[in-house]
């Protein structure tokens, strides 16, 4: 099983997978019902403060892994969140979702990648 990174706008969207939405904040003209969701997970997103300090500036994105890294080490649901991808994936694929336009520069990206180097995915 795979560990995947989507769009929430991606049309036609991959629907062969356990759907996680990663952002703190609803995307803007998505209905709960077309969005075709497993679960919300708000609280694995990055802080407020985190989120409107980076706005998606390409050029803050290395520092904005390293803080967001940090938030994900010192988030008490990290731990339970990681346990929850790994079980998962022992089943289906699991699709990390993001409302962001840059595709290769957010907090999904940050997220998976802490995700592969955990040591606690299946192989």
């Amino acid at each position: 099983m795979q560990l995947k990174i989507e769009r929430i706008y991606t049309k036609p969207a991959d629907l062969g997978g356990y759907r996680l939405l990663v952002d703190r904040l609803w995307p803007r003209g998505i209905s709960k019902v077309n969005a075709h969701l497993d679960d919300w997970v708000k609280a694995i997103g990055p802080s407020t403060e985190l989120r409107q300090w980076f706005n998606h500036d390409v050029e803050k994105y290395p520092e904005f892994v390293l803080k967001y890294q940090a938030e994900l080490d010192a988030n008490p649901i990290t731990a339970d969140f990681v346990k929850r991808v790994a079980e998962q994936l022992k089943q289906t694929n699991v699709i990390l979702l993001f409302g962001a336009k840059d595709e290769a520069h957010n907090q999904a990206v940050v997220l998976r990648d802490y995700l592969l180097k955990s040591g606690q995915l299946p192989v």
